[in-house]
């Protein structure tokens, strides 16, 4: 994909390192105060660096190896940010569904800061927040991304006016909004914006009731043909979205499980390959998409000038003689009266898969795989959980296995980031604790003991610091061919048509469209602020 400059009039870059960034002359805030490079300013030097208001200082992506970026204000609309190596990872982030938010409304926060604020007025302030400390009352009010202090100015196109908790939060025109149309007519085109939280389970029903003007969150393919049902009769259409995740749905062995035996298990290639070979995904395509997914790997998409297929296809038949052949090599050989293998502790080899709970086509798709797997001699057991309690228990290496969609995107190019194909993040599913110790470090978690998952760290680190394109592109294939071949998440299908549900006479929406989170923050690329009610003012 292509960066362009939005809030920015342009950005100007340097041997991949050196970032000048030029805002426009009269941009505002939402409350109509100048939006320039003091703002820029106040979060580097007041928010990022402030021991109290951030104790492990500036995100990980405004550090390039531990190296923190030199900071400059040239004038009033004009920043620069620069490393002594490039930065592949800043202008991305800067876009991304989940943006890195490098600018703060000074004007607004100044006086919630010790630096700033007279100390009497400060501790007013505090005391009738009900907060502990400035600094507690300035982050609870700071949070840019949730969008949740709606006195916090702002530069999207509408304001937040609800303060939680709430179930309905209404937002209203950013009257400094600063795009236009080609006619010159001020964006966005809707003036009032009304989100009504549910419960997940009721967003299908209340959905196909017309409830809703535009509707993809909380919807699955498996809803599609009640909503086509309801189409006519309640003023709607269904559009059916290509899904951009690497898998829709993918199994993650947690290789950092507690379970010292079962952990073992985990981690031998041939026991993630017999329980991929042991899948029938044809079976599932069929019973639960109507044959329109594809029987895949969780790796890049067909749309990816990535991919290939051996990394889509690789161990994804189904032979149950080659998985039982697996099995047997590694030593399951024994089986209770039920066929089921032990494991080397005489255990029953029996997985729990966990899932979140939020909706049953996880466990349906679970009730097939346990189908499959129980012909290999191996038993599972669904259980579901709450989010919450599902991630927590993964990171705590208590979860045996759990099932979630793909890699966020599949539509990768060699210039984006490969951080989802090697351990980063805690958020993985499949080594917490080795991503925790690198989003922390060394100071938490624990360091990769797999020499395959410190290879594909190494990788990451070589594309860091890569600037040749043929050479960012030959580490991401290294890493997708490792993916492919280790099976660290075993995909079970992708792109499965993801319902969009479209009031009719609401415009600008598009027909056919690929629907991902980053890039692309599912609906948000395709400009909100453009869409348009017919017959209306």
């Amino acid at each position: 994909y292509v960066l362009h400059a939005d809030l920015l009039e342009s950005v100007e870059v340097e041997e991949g390192r050196v970032f000048t960034l030029k805002l426009r002359n009269g941009h505002r805030w939402s409350d109509g105060h100048p939006f320039t490079a003091e703002d820029f300013r106040y979060y580097w030097e007041d928010v990022a660096n402030n021991e109290t208001l951030s104790p492990t200082g500036p995100p990980r992506e405004l550090l390039l190896g531990g190296e923190k970026p030199r900071f400059e204000v040239i004038d009033e609309t004009t920043v620069r940010y620069g490393w002594s190596n490039p930065n592949p990872f800043f202008l991305p982030r800067l876009a991304g569904a989940a943006p890195l938010f490098i600018y703060r409304p000074a004007h607004y926060l100044k006086r919630f800061h010790e630096r700033y604020a007279e100390e009497a007025a400060l501790a007013l302030e505090v005391e009738r927040a009900g907060r502990r400390n400035w600094a507690s009352l300035h982050n609870r009010l700071d949070n840019m991304y949730k969008f949740d202090n709606p006195g916090l100015p702002t530069l999207q196109p509408w304001i937040n006016t609800s303060r939680p908790p709430a179930n309905r939060f209404i937002a209203v025109r950013n009257p400094y909004y600063h795009r236009v149309d080609e006619n010159g007519r001020q964006l966005p085109y809707i003036d009032r914006i009304i989100l009504s939280i549910t419960d997940g389970k009721l967003i299908p029903a209340k959905t196909a009731a017309g409830e809703t003007d535009l509707q993809s969150r909380g919807l699955n393919f498996n809803d599609f043909t009640v909503l086509k049902e309801n189409e006519e009769r309640n003023g709607y259409q269904v559009r059916l979205w290509r899904n951009g995740a690497g898998a829709h749905l993918a199994l993650y062995p947690n290789l950092n499980l507690n379970d010292p035996a079962l952990r073992a298990a985990f981690r031998d290639v041939r026991f993630r390959r017999a329980l991929s070979l042991a899948i029938d995904r044809k079976l599932i395509n069929n019973a639960l998409y109507f044959g329109l997914a594809a029987e895949a790997n969780n790796t890049v998409l067909p749309e990816s000038p990535l991919y290939r297929e051996e990394y889509r296809s690789a161990w994804t038949q189904y032979d149950l003689a080659v998985a039982n052949r697996l099995l047997d090599q590694i030593g399951f050989t024994e089986r209770d009266g039920d066929g089921f293998r032990r494991l080397t502790d005489e255990r029953i080899l029996q997985i729990v898969v966990e899932t979140a709970g939020e909706d049953t086509e996880q466990t349906d798709v679970l009730e097939l795989i346990r189908d499959d797997w129980a012909q290999i001699g191996v038993k599972l057991f669904v259980k579901p959980s709450q989010r919450a309690v599902f991630r927590n228990r993964i990171f705590a290496g208590e979860t045996h296995m759990s099932i979630w969609s793909g890699y966020a995107s599949g539509l990768q190019s060699a210039n984006m980031s490969p951080g989802e194909l090697a351990p980063t993040a805690q958020i993985h599913l499949q080594w917490p604790k080795w991503g925790l110790h690198y989003e922390t470090r060394g100071q938490m978690g624990q360091a990769p003991d797999d020499p395959v998952a410190r290879e594909l760290l190494g990788l990451y680190e070589q594309w860091t610091a890569s600037r040749e394109q043929a050479e960012r592109e030959a580490i991401w294939h290294r890493m997708l061919k490792i993916h492919s071949q280790q099976l660290f998440s075993i995909g079970i299908v992708s792109a499965v048509p993801q319902p969009v549900v479209v009031k009719n006479g609401l415009r600008n929406v598009p027909l056919d469209a690929v629907y991902a989170w980053d890039p692309g923050a599912q609906i948000g690329i395709y400009r909100p602020d453009t869409f348009w009610f017919d017959g209306v003012d």
